[in-house]
């Protein structure tokens, strides 16, 4: 059975891996992206490059997209010549990017209309277990659909989740994130209490890795408070647009988080500081210089 041709819109760190993995594992893809430096690449190994987001749409049986916001989704999506207006009956679009799940199931509903399907399907780990399909992906929409998409999805995953109906995945991303980023920032600002009252953060990590604090968000933590080592990989900007975003998803459920609206802040006040580029535990900078 031949496989299904794929296009691909994002193609930055992690999307430019997951296309490479899916070109070494021989299928065609069709890709956008604004870097032309990065679609350069992709095409240098066999890829076509469309000019549109309709065009992409009209020649694929698959549609992935690996994008920042549920907007940047909802523009190429809804755009006159955008995914919408080209796609075709019985095509599937993907989503792994991180979005807003009323958006997701807006856009899942209107390809419905169209005869043409969708998962979303967020991940876990890094771009370079993009490249060797090692990654975790949480995906939801329809079975059938899903099960569709799953030979594909099972090339890039090294363990891949159903989750249920449309919109499970940005869900449980979020609510996977936000405990994250809560807990980076909660142990990012130990750190620095610790500093302000002169107890040494090394004994700090040593006495609180031996209970059941431990775990590997502390470890980076402990790299950059203690060893000045940015390693996390997850930038403090994206950290805020995905706590925006979970605070929107519980307003929608009609109640709300007062932890996650504490770590909203902390993280905005970071990025409005200018340190939005800096990997999450740097927040331990933000801390340590607080002033009440």
């Amino acid at each position: 059975m031949s496989k299904p041709v794929i296009g691909f819109i994002g193609l930055g760190l992690m999307g430019g891996n997951m296309v490479e993995c899916l070109q070494k594992n021989g299928f065609e893809l069709i890709v956008m992206d604004l870097n032309k430096d990065a679609v350069a690449a992709v095409v240098a190994r066999g890829a076509t490059e469309a000019k549109s987001g309709a065009e992409l749409a009209a020649a694929s049986d698959i549609v992935m997209l690996c994008l920042t916001t549920s907007d940047v989704v909802e523009g190429l999506v809804y755009a006159q010549d955008g995914i919408l207006a080209g796609i075709k009956p019985g095509a599937v679009l993907i989503d792994f990017g991180t979005s807003i799940p009323a958006s997701t199931r807006k856009i899942g509903a209107d390809l419905a209309k169209k005869g043409a399907g969708m998962i979303d399907a967020p991940l876990g780990r890094t771009p370079a277990h993009a490249k060797d399909g090692l990654l975790n992906i949480m995906a939801a929409g329809d079975r059938a659909t899903f099960d569709s998409v799953k030979p594909v999805l099972d090339v890039q995953g090294e363990n891949v989740f159903y989750l249920g109906a449309l919109g499970a995945g940005h869900t449980t991303k979020l609510i996977n994130n936000f405990m994250g980023m809560t807990t980076v920032s909660a142990m990012s600002q130990a750190f620095a209490v610790a500093d302000r009252a002169g107890v040494d953060r090394q004994q700090l990590y040593d006495i609180m890795s031996t209970g059941p604090s431990n775990s590997p968000f502390m470890g980076f933590c402990k790299n950059y408070a203690v060893d000045g080592v940015s390693d996390l990989g997850f930038s403090i900007a994206n950290a805020n647009k995905d706590l925006g975003y979970f605070l929107k998803m519980v307003e929608d459920l009609g109640t709300r988080s007062e932890i996650a609206e504490g770590t909203s802040h902390n993280l905005q006040a970071a990025f409005d500081a200018g340190m939005g580029n800096g990997n999450v535990p740097e927040i331990f900078d933000y801390f340590r210089t607080l002033e009440k």
